[in-house]
């Protein structure tokens, strides 16, 4: 499915400056130079046009599924707002947001540099502030279409005492970030295809947006705080590849006598240039608190070696790490090619490995 991901296209007669635009849904996915995530409020009507009539095949028909809205640029979505996304293009809708930690390297590029630590601190002094990001369901109809550039399983949990490596996922469960959301509204009672969409969330014509959070979303929000809360968040870019990781405390399991830490970090890799490059090692330096200091070399991520290119620009991916302290670090590098077959590594900011100091009981399944 190279190439291919689910179009959005712009209904013909809509202005860029008239406030809202009008969102159609080609029943199939399209091949067409752009992919999803190029949509950009201020781009062309007359190329998207272009693109969604000239890629459609024979007797397939655009779907209108609601109209635009502008983009907030200050304040925070509310629960039921829909979206599509501004990266991976799929449709999707806000349970409830997270206040996280941005410590972007970036921002903190021109501070004295600091020599490196074996606790996995980097070289530059980095000061956090505070992000917005959103737990969000995907539609499942657009799943398949982002498979290849995002993992639609990636929130994962762990399962039960009997088995201490056993994880589960929700399917369609993701997280956005603030500016990746391209606000949308819709006159469907059940725009998103999901199966908690009906469970989680209640039509109500007269709320804006009309969609409300039910008592079980609520509830399964109190009840799974601690394994679901996003709170810091690790951005670096090293030529124009941006690297952006996001770690979550999993709990603890014990195995053969010792206690067992869990965390999943997302990972997402971002080409800000036009140049193709692929992804082809991964290198990581994982510090415990124990004293440990492991190294991990392999090929490619998640049994893959994507391609970013102007296209598609994105991928992300989730993983896994124990270990057996109650905290951590982990950094290192991921080494692409470029189309000439030069290679160049970019650095993976490093990030802490944090356990819930207060835990009474570890998790043993999703509550609800």
């Amino acid at each position: 499915m190279a190439g291919c991901v689910a179009r959005r296209a712009l209904a013909v007669g809509h202005r860029w400056w008239s406030r809202s635009l009008t969102v159609a849904r080609e029943l199939r996915p399209l091949c067409a130079a752009g992919g999803a995530g190029a949509f950009t409020p201020g781009a062309s009507t007359t190329t998207r046009r272009h693109l969604s009539s000239r890629n459609r095949a024979e007797g397939k028909v655009l779907e209108t599924v609601g109209v635009f809205e502008v983009p907030k640029q200050n304040g925070k979505y509310e629960t039921g707002q829909l979206f599509l996304h501004s990266v991976f293009g799929y449709r999707g809708v806000v349970l409830f947001p997270w206040q996280a930690r941005l410590y972007d390297r970036d921002v903190a590029s021109a501070a004295p540099e600091k020599t490196e630590n074996p606790a996995g601190h980097g070289s530059k002094e980095v000061k956090g502030k505070t992000h917005t990001y959103y737990q969000v369901l995907i539609d499942a109809r657009d799943c398949p279409h982002i498979s290849q550039r995002s993992q639609t399983e990636a929130v994962t949990f762990l399962a039960n005492h009997d088995d201490s490596r056993a994880l589960y996922a929700i399917p369609g469960l993701d997280y956005v970030s603030h500016e990746d959301i391209l606000p949308y509204t819709s006159t469907d009672q059940v725009p998103i295809q999901h199966e908690l969409f009906e469970r989680f969330l209640l039509y109500d014509q007269t709320k804006a947006p009309p969609f409300v959070a039910r008592e079980t979303l609520r509830a399964w929000q109190e009840k799974n705080h601690p394994w679901l809360e996003l709170s810091d968040v690790h951005r670096e870019t090293t030529e124009n590849i941006r690297v952006t990781v996001i770690p979550f405390y999993m709990g603890m399991r014990e195995a053969q006598n010792s206690h067992v830490y869990w965390w999943r970090y997302c990972i997402r890799l971002e080409n800000l240039d036009s140049d193709v490059v692929q992804l082809r090692e991964r290198h990581w330096r994982i510090f415990s608190l124990s004293g440990t200091l492991e190294t991990v070399r392999g090929r490619g991520v998640v049994g893959r070696e994507p391609v970013l290119s102007k296209e598609q620009p994105a991928f992300q991916y989730s993983s896994h790490v124990s270990l057996q302290a109650s905290s951590g670090h982990m950094w290192g590098t991921f080494r692409f090619e470029r189309p000439d077959g030069s290679h160049f590594d970019v650095r993976i900011p490093p990030f802490s490995l944090e356990s819930n100091k207060d835990e009474k009981t570890p998790p043993s399944g999703l509550h609800w």
